[in-house]
């Protein structure tokens, strides 16, 4: 069997594997370190402790951590249930009131922690009962509880953007700059469509009783001086000093931790056993993705050693794509991929496999990891292993069934695929906030009207630390 044969083998096996529910990370090291030693003989032990030990220095994913730290104690301190309750009563005269209160919670919490699990859990069991409750019809309430969810993929400071900087080389900054209007522009076309379907089916969001929409306007804005501005603040803090460069990812996340936790005492909310836990929760979090990081860095550098990467290259490159016609197929494999795994998965797995042909079409990788970002959310919400459904159906009362909740996400998938499709043509709303705030990248790839980038082809070495192992 020759090294590509191995290479395709060890990625079949893999997916085998992946089916029948091993664990990911470990099930990515074991096959790296069984077809390494076949392939590479002892250096691939070498190749083991380089990677675990760059991982464990790597300044970029100490921020993760930190960002999710912070989640966590914004979580236990219950600091959400006074940011829903301060938005829903500074939007009780608004059409849809409670969905448009979850969404704009679920968006702000999303940039506490960009955990959907942990989002879609949290808002079902507090704002999905309160809509119910109120009469929303349940596909509408299923749909905005498990969209608003998946925000936190998006809109920074998200953690799969740490890990997609991480992986790709690309900045961490830039892709928080690239971020920010696509998630604003996300979001604000939920809230709109929460609107509109109430305004056209009353029936399905019936307004709040009298006593809740007609608030003194001194206790609306106490509710959200005690609510919604401290986190709004903090924040709007922490992602501004990481896009004006006052901060690297990992200072501002730290920031962000002793902000959540000063916010906790205030609200006198913070004990000793709270703290445990969310050190605890972050601990087994941040093992996770990094043992993910390992794996999977392990894994494709034997893949391409073996040659498995120019097999996937060459076939690519054969059916005579254009960018377009690329990023279709690009897009739907992830899309796919994101029903059975989640996003630290993909990105760490499946996306290095892309990253080496974006020069050959003219591709950004800032642009293509926004596009990523962007279609993890239809692969969180579409069924038929939707994780976020899954998320809610766990949760929710038992005569909701997981039939509606599946039809009420099916407008907000519609939304993220018009999303995509409006970055696609107009990419300046990704590049107009990084070329504004850094200036244009003169790296970036120059495209021609066929696709193809300027120059020709130029295939990049996937594992350029493999020669040093000699």
């Amino acid at each position: 069997m020759t090294d590509p044969q191995l290479g395709l083998t060890m990625l079949g096996l893999f997916i085998v594997l992946l089916c029948l529910g091993f664990p990911i990370a470990f099930t990515l090291m074991a096959l790296g370190l069984f077809f390494g030693y076949l392939g590479m003989e002892g250096r691939i032990f070498d190749l083991l402790v380089q990677r675990t030990y760059a991982v464990m220095s790597n300044d970029v994913l100490i921020s993760i951590p930190l960002f999710v730290f912070m989640g966590y104690i914004i979580e236990r301190a219950n600091i959400l249930d006074r940011l829903f309750r301060s938005l829903q009563l500074a939007s009780g005269g608004l059409p849809g009131a409670l969905a448009v209160a979850t969404l704009v919670t679920c968006a702000l919490f999303a940039t506490a922690t960009g955990i959907v699990g942990a989002v879609v859990t949290l808002m079902g069991l507090l704002a999905f009962p309160a809509m119910l409750r109120a009469g929303y019809d349940v596909r509408l309430a299923s749909g905005v509880v498990c969209a608003g969810g998946c925000l936190g993929i998006l809109i920074p400071p998200s953690i799969m953007l740490i890990l997609y900087g991480a992986t790709a080389g690309v900045s961490v900054v830039k892709l928080y700059a690239a971020a920010f209007i696509p998630g604003l522009m996300l979001a604000t076309l939920y809230v709109a469509y929460a609107i509109g379907i109430s305004m056209l089916r009353p029936s399905w969001a019936p307004p709040l009783p009298p006593e809740e929409r007609n608030v003194p306007f001194g206790t609306v804005l106490i509710s959200l001086a005690t609510g919604f501005f401290p986190l709004a603040s903090l924040i709007a803090l922490v992602l501004g000093a990481i896009i004006y460069g006052w901060a690297t990812p990992s200072e501002a996340a730290a920031m962000g931790s002793l902000g959540s936790i000063i916010l906790a005492i205030i609200y006198r909310a913070f004990t000793w056993e709270k703290l445990a836990e969310s050190v605890y929760l972050t601990a087994r979090t941040s093992a996770m993705v990094c043992w993910l990081f390992i794996g999977s860095f392990i894994f494709s550098s034997v893949f391409g050693y073996l040659g498995g990467q120019s097999v996937v290259e060459n076939f690519v490159l054969s059916l005579g794509l254009n960018s377009f016609t690329f990023m279709l197929l690009a897009q739907a494999i992830i899309f796919v991929l994101g029903w059975p795994l989640e996003w630290t998965e993909i990105i760490v797995i499946f996306v290095p496999i892309f990253l080496p042909l974006l020069d050959n079409f003219g591709i950004d990788p800032l642009f293509f990891g926004i596009i990523v970002a962007l279609n993890l959310q239809t692969s969180f919400l579409s069924p038929p292993v939707a994780m976020a459904p899954f998320y809610l159906k766990g949760v929710a009362p038992k005569h909701v069934r997981l039939e509606e909740i599946f039809s009420g996400v099916m407008p907000f998938i519609f939304i993220v695929v018009l999303c995509m499709f409006a970055v696609y043509v107009f990419p300046g709303i990704v590049e107009f906030l990084p070329d504004y705030l850094y200036g244009p990248d003169p790296n970036a790839p120059a495209v021609a009207p066929s696709g193809i980038p300027e120059g020709g082809f130029q295939t990049e070495d996937l594992v350029p630390a493999l020669p040093s192992l000699n």
